[in-house]
């Protein structure tokens, strides 16, 4: 079971509530999540930060949600073309931004105007080309609590989308939400993309936001499309409010 299945399990009785406490559902499930730590650096930190308790390690330490996805709802508003008796008609514009992160320290990014129960079904590394989804690798620090993160962009003119986010959450161990910091794409040199395409992060990871590797595509920060994004799990995709269209709801909070 899954740690927040266990969760809600233990909702259910007393007994059931007894049998979640087993430290061993909670020790795979902290081995899984921080698997590019290394099993011992996991236990070092189990010992030094968490009197040895799995399920408090789980609680208290940040980490990215990989149960379902990461969605930023974007909108703005767009002039239309006058008509009949509408001589000045605008339209809400709604796109969204999807993550799905892995444990193994790479994602999936889509950025994307379909609904989050249309894009759900296919956000996986088994997806065709045609479904526009782009990987990427990602570091999580302990300390603030930041998540950098790179894409690569291919084709004649390989671009780098360079993503930080802060990763927070609105209760205890939720980790549901994220902040986007910044958002810069930037160009790469074709020896820097056959060399490391698969850790493309490691690659930008120390570049200035103003960087570039290829005088033809300057570096660009991003100053719209910085709605948070709101973690949903995917048993939830269907039923989720980010699925209603504009007219129904305009803007949404993230909290």
């Amino acid at each position: 079971m899954m740690p927040y299945e266990l969760g809600r399990a233990a909702c259910v009785c007393r007994k059931w509530r007894y049998t979640v406490r087993n430290p061993v559902f909670w020790r795979n499930a902290c081995l899984k999540a921080w698997q590019t730590a290394g099993v011992i650096e996991n236990y070092r930190i189990l010992q030094s930060k968490y009197d040895g308790s799995w399920r408090k390690m789980w609680l208290l330490r940040s980490r990215v949600r990989t149960d379902g996805l990461y969605v930023s709802r974007n909108t703005y508003i767009r002039a239309g073309i006058a008509e009949w008796k509408i001589t000045n008609p605008v339209h809400i514009v709604c796109y969204y931004r999807y993550i799905r992160f892995y444990p193994s320290g790479r994602f999936l990014y889509k950025n994307s105007s379909q609904k989050l129960k249309d894009v759900a079904k296919y956000m996986n590394f088994k997806a065709s080309k045609a479904d526009s989804l782009y990987r990427g690798t990602y570091t999580l620090s302990m300390t603030d609590d930041k998540i950098e993160a790179a894409v690569l962009y291919p084709g004649t003119r390989p671009t780098v989308l360079r993503i930080r986010l802060r990763l927070r959450g609105t209760t205890i161990g939720a980790n549901n939400r994220m902040d986007l910091l910044s958002l810069v794409t930037s160009g790469v040199n074709d020896e820097e993309v056959s060399s490391t395409e698969d850790d493309i992060l490691g690659v930008v990871e120390n570049w200035r936001d103003d960087e570039t590797h290829n005088p033809d595509i300057p570096a660009v920060s991003h100053k719209r499309g910085m709605t948070p994004f709101v973690f949903v799990p995917f048993e939830e995709v269907d039923q989720s409010v980010l699925n209603l269209p504009p007219e129904k709801m305009d803007y949404f909070v993230t909290g």
